[in-house]
């Protein structure tokens, strides 16, 4: 890679006893493959010394910068952060957990040099080292969102991405508050190849992930990208209205014709319980659209920096 830079946008959320051996596995992967790089740790609100340990690896090596949040904003944001301030030709989205090796990086840079036609390079898990039911929930999740969007989502694929500048300029344009950045990677478009890699286990420290936040994610997702789920709602309101239409004739026809008594009270709680239920499941379907207009009508910043280190400014 000659004459040009690599830049690392680092997320940060309680990894004070990663950082140093994830820049120690970076400096040794790199040696004499990657001659200039730099690295952005974007500290994301963490609760431990997490901050303390960033700015001694800033006070050793002027090549990494580093960012801290004035509270907890999330991943997305950090990614955004980063990109904001990286300067390389090339840059790559990695965790400081070190389950994404930087030798992996190398391989992403390389195959981008000698493929010229392409213009990112996206990691993906082949093979989860997981639970079946969380695998299976995380499966359903892009078989849903797939078959609604229409732009692609890979299954397994993750933020681990390396990409040329310009893709990262076009990602910067998308300004929306509420960030899903496996769907912001797809929708600009660009050539994107897919590198199959094995996540190792972490180096030290527990997933600030859970299934909840996981749900919360999925969630996210599909309302930023599609509106199927209003369209499924009104779908649902045509057909319980077809329905009680014609259950109403159904009624008329034997109480009219045949004499036979008309249901009473456990059919009314029935249909009542079912059409109530309905209407607040599409009424809940709005108000997951609603309250994203609300918030981005606020207009509030994706994340607020506190403090700010690179080799030219100290603080």
């Amino acid at each position: 890679m000659k004459n040009k830079t690599l830049s690392l946008v680092v997320p940060c959320y309680n990894e004070e006893a990663n950082v140093h051996a994830f820049y120690e596995a970076v400096v040794k992967a790199f040696d004499g493959k990657i001659d200039s790089y730099e690295l952005v740790f974007v500290n994301d609100g963490s609760r431990d010394n997490t901050w303390a340990e960033l700015k001694k690896l800033h006070a050793e090596n002027k090549n990494v910068k580093i960012l801290n949040f004035s509270r907890n904003f999330g991943k997305e944001a950090a990614m955004f952060a980063g990109l904001h301030k990286v300067t390389g030709d090339y840059v790559t989205i990695i965790d400081a957990d070190l389950q994404q090796r930087p030798e992996l990086v190398v391989e992403m840079v390389n195959f981008l040099e000698e493929n010229p036609d392409y213009d990112s390079v996206a990691m993906f898990q082949e093979d989860r080292n997981e639970g079946k039911v969380l695998s299976f929930f995380k499966k359903s999740f892009y078989r849903l969102i797939n078959s609604m969007c229409e732009i692609d989502f890979r299954s397994g694929a993750s933020d681990f991405r390396t990409f040329r500048r310009y893709v990262v300029d076009a990602v910067l344009e998308m300004k929306e508050y509420f960030r899903f950045s496996k769907g912001i990677f797809s929708w600009v478009g660009f050539n994107t190849y897919f590198m199959p890699y094995t996540a190792e286990e972490r180096q030290a420290g527990q997933t600030s992930w859970s299934f909840k936040k996981l749900l919360k994610y999925a969630i996210e997702g599909i309302t930023a990208f599609t509106t199927v789920p209003l369209k499924i709602s009104a779908y649902i309101g045509g057909a319980c209205s077809a329905f009680s239409l014609i259950y109403m004739l159904v009624v008329l026809i034997q109480k009219l014709f045949f004499g036979i008594d008309i249901p009473g009270y456990a059919t009314t709680i029935v249909l009542i319980l079912l059409i109530g239920g309905i209407q607040l499941l599409a009424l809940g379907v709005m108000g997951q659209y609603i309250s994203k207009i609300y918030i981005e009508g606020k207009n509030r910043p994706i994340f607020i920096v506190k403090e700010y280190c690179d080799k030219d400014n100290e603080d």
